[in-house]
């Protein structure tokens, strides 16, 4: 889980949504395709900015379907940032397994969250084009060392609050700090666990889509940081169970199962805490840390746009 900064101060949604899209407006985002990366980043850092301006993304994409059926479709997201391709890919996968139960949609996004909304099961992955390759790969192209693809998973409940085990591939991720160097020979288990995991998302997050793509190799030539594919399957639960009796039973899951541990009051399942934060931030404003409050100088004088606090 993403812990919140311990030193912050704190910035209205508001203002962060205004302050973040009108970044992307300065690097030549239409202006809905801006407001929604703004919507998508505005509790993480500012970064991606640079790269449209560096001419690393493209900022005016064509996203068009290049396969499709009757329950899965491909996107072409057309060397931009994943965002606005892995939201059409969530759109397209509800919409088709409200049609035929199911639906799977392949494009650079990985927000299974989306299909909660319309009371779907969501799974999400992502992962690179070309990864393992010696020449393209900038760390150790040994499948155990090529990064933390993210995976989600979003069950809805009832009552209760979803359960979304929102992920990165690699077991190691988090601990990436020389006290935790010997981890890998403590727990081997754990670190051939990540290898399966980083080589699912790889392969179905980017060659699933990637190389399915004309003109791939073309668009990361023209758009160098346009590297990364995703997976957005939904599944609809009124298509394969009735959908009260499936809230029922996760809810008695989640309330039954979880008790808390000893010294500890209470027990919440992956997804609880970050709906909690998210009410909270809305209430009281978003915990913006240094790293955010960096990110956001950097932005104000590269771009010129106001900073939220102003």
């Amino acid at each position: 889980m993403n812990q919140p900064p311990e030193t912050y101060i704190l910035i209205r949604e508001e203002r962060l949504l205004t302050f973040v899209r009108a970044c992307f407006e300065q690097v030549r985002l239409e202006a809905d395709h801006a407001a929604l990366i703004a919507r998508l980043l505005v509790n993480a850092n500012l970064r991606g900015g640079s790269a449209f301006a560096q001419g690393q993304l493209n900022p005016r994409p064509q996203v068009r379907p290049v396969y499709e059926n009757s329950t899965t479709a491909v996107l072409h997201g057309d060397g931009t940032l994943g965002y606005l391709p892995m939201v059409r890919a969530a759109e397209e996968a509800v919409a088709r397994t409200k049609r035929v139960g199911i639906g799977h949609y392949g494009s650079a996004g990985y927000y299974a969250r989306l299909c909660l909304e319309q009371g779907c099961i969501g799974f999400s992955l992502q992962g690179w084009r070309g990864e393992g390759n010696a020449h393209k790969c900038e760390t150790n192209p040994s499948v155990a060392f090529s990064g933390n693809p993210p995976l989600c998973f979003a069950m809805p409940a009832g009552q209760e609050s979803a359960v979304v085990l929102d992920t990165g591939t690699n077991v190691f991720g988090t601990y990436n700090y020389p006290e935790f160097e010997d981890l890998k020979a403590r727990i081997p288990a754990a670190f051939f666990k990540s290898i399966g995991y980083i080589a699912l998302a790889t392969l179905v997050g980017g060659a699933l889509t990637g190389y399915t793509l004309p003109r791939g190799d073309e668009i990361e030539d023209r758009w160098g940081a346009a590297r990364v594919g995703g997976m957005v399957l939904a599944v609809d639960v009124a298509g394969a169970a009735d959908p009260g009796g499936f809230a029922a039973e996760a809810d008695r899951y989640i309330r039954e199962t979880h008790q808390p541990m000893l010294g500890t009051d209470q027990a919440l399942l992956p997804g609880a805490v970050e709906e909690q934060l998210m009410a909270q931030y809305r209430r009281e404003g978003i915990h913006f840390g240094e790293s955010e409050q960096e990110a956001a100088r950097a932005a104000h004088q590269q771009f010129g746009v106001r900073l939220p606090r102003d």
